[in-house]
């Protein structure tokens, strides 16, 4: 499987939790769907179907990530 640069995981991980926060606060349908393509994103960049996987599938791939715990990630 290929693997999305730590870089740009950092950056999709930023801009999801930016617009959940702007989501919260507004609920424009604007930001709701600039929150759909960055879950998509995300998703598509970890192999993973639902956006809460998708995130701690990231974080995991993230320098500093501790490589022997596996217990978030089921196979």
């Amino acid at each position: 499987m290929l693997m999305a640069h730590p870089a740009v995981l950092m950056n999709l991980i930023e801009q999801y939790e930016t617009l959940r926060l702007l989501h919260a606060e507004n609920g424009s349908d604007e930001v709701r769907q600039r929150m759909d393509d960055v879950s998509y994103t995300l998703c598509v960049a970890t192999g993973t179907g639902d956006i809460d996987t998708a995130l701690i599938a990231a974080r995991y791939q993230l320098p500093g990530a501790r490589p022997e715990d596996d217990s978030v990630i089921s196979p």
